[in-house]
């Protein structure tokens, strides 16, 4: 997704990359939070995750959203709901999946980004996140979809996130699903069909994630996405 500052006469100055780690998950099926807040007086407009290293194949970033780094989001446990102004973090959580750390192993790390937006004034930039959640997949090896959408009043599309949980994530806690091997597949802007935009696409307004289940069921899973809408005067 890209745009460019006017720093002149837009209503953004610059933007800037937030990164921030912790070492984890350590355990088999241990998940591990990690959170990047934007300074203070930045607007959020989209993030990232990451999961390393890529010689622990079982081990994967399973949910990237927006929060906000307060006691009522769980200080990034909790993600951000529809219709929510201004988040200032994204959270990333990594799934170990696979066996436990041994010695001699690099550690494993979750990395979690957020893109923040420096505007001219508190109030040249307004954001708002768009949240859908589906439920499935729930039957082994099948795929499901989840599209969010920016109001015509929320400006433009910024950015988006994507998780497979167990569902609520924006009432309680992140919780991960039944099974190990259930995972993320694509986070991506799309259109309102949940197909990927190509490239040059001008002016997108939704988010689509995508999800799949390892080698068994896992009941009770869902697919979860964020859509974050940027406006400006």
């Amino acid at each position: 997704m890209c745009f460019t500052p006017n720093a002149s006469n837009g209503p953004i100055k610059s933007t800037d990359i937030v990164m921030n780690r912790v070492t984890g998950p350590l355990t088999a099926s241990g998940v591990s939070l990690t959170v990047a807040t934007c300074p203070s007086g930045n607007r959020l407009l989209s993030g990232g995750a990451r999961a390393t290293p890529a010689s622990r194949g079982s081990l994967k970033p399973v949910a990237s959203y927006p929060t906000v780094s307060n006691s009522a989001h769980d200080f990034g446990a909790k993600a951000s709901a529809d219709g929510e102004i201004n988040p200032d973090s994204w959270a990333a959580w990594g799934l170990g999946g696979g066996p436990t750390q041994t010695m001699g192993q690099p550690d494993p790390i979750t990395y979690a980004y957020a893109v923040c937006a420096k505007p001219k004034t508190t109030t040249s930039v307004t954001t708002t996140v768009r949240f859908t959640e589906v439920s499935g997949p729930t039957v082994a090896t099948t795929g499901q979809f989840a599209t969010a959408t920016c109001k015509s009043t929320d400006g433009g599309l910024a950015g988006g996130g994507a998780a497979i949980s167990n569902g609520n994530v924006t009432t309680t806690d992140f919780n991960v699903t039944g099974s190990v091997g259930d995972h993320q597949t694509g986070s991506f802007p799309s259109d309102a069909s949940g197909h990927p935009v190509v490239s040059g696409t001008a002016s997108p307004t939704t988010w689509t994630a995508a999800t799949h289940t390892g080698g068994v069921n896992s009941p009770n899973t869902f697919t979860d996405v964020w859509a974050m809408c940027a406006v400006t005067p």
